[in-house]
């Protein structure tokens, strides 16, 4: 094979595009760069809650209240992208050693399209495209809560089917 005929590899893929994104939301939620957050979530985001009422603070952040008269503070423990291709980004966060959160992000053409968020619920998201076979699901999935602290209780459990 002729090395000058060669491809270079992209620098960046979709998905790194994506989490890139997605950290990008983070940190100007935290600054309450509202500009920022407008070009990165369409203004019919679809948005999904599971958890206590007064736990909604993303939903209120993005609709414009202040981070400064939101007093909780979104700060992830990880993001990672979920089944490449189907534009999907997960994060999940502590806040102090009782509330754990998720938030299961879609992206299409780098703008956020789509939010589930989880409250102090673990979350197991799997794909069924990769073909399950009866009840075992465990080649379906593709990302599951990072456990902390399960001695001291327990959470309810969510499948999340993409």
């Amino acid at each position: 094979m002729d090395a000058h005929n060669v491809e270079p590899l992209p620098l960046t893929t979709p998905e790194m595009k994506n989490r890139g994104t997605i950290e990008l939301l983070y940190r100007a939620l935290r600054q309450g760069d509202a500009s920022t957050v407008a070009k990165l979530v369409a203004s019919d985001v679809e948005w999904w809650f599971h958890g206590p009422h007064n736990c909604q603070h993303m939903m209120r952040l993005l609709t414009g209240e202040p981070p400064s008269q939101v007093s909780f503070r979104f700060e992830p423990s990880s993001v990672q992208v979920v089944v490449p291709g189907h534009g999907y980004v997960i994060a999940e966060g502590w806040e102090g050693s009782h509330v754990y959160w998720v938030h299961v992000w879609k992206l299409k053409d780098g703008v956020v399209t789509e939010l589930r968020e989880y409250f102090n619920t673990w979350i197991t998201v799997t794909d069924y495209s990769r073909g399950a076979v009866g009840w075992d699901m465990g080649r379906c999935t593709v990302w599951e809560s990072v456990p902390r602290d399960l001695a001291r209780g327990s959470l309810p459990s969510l499948l999340l089917a993409i």
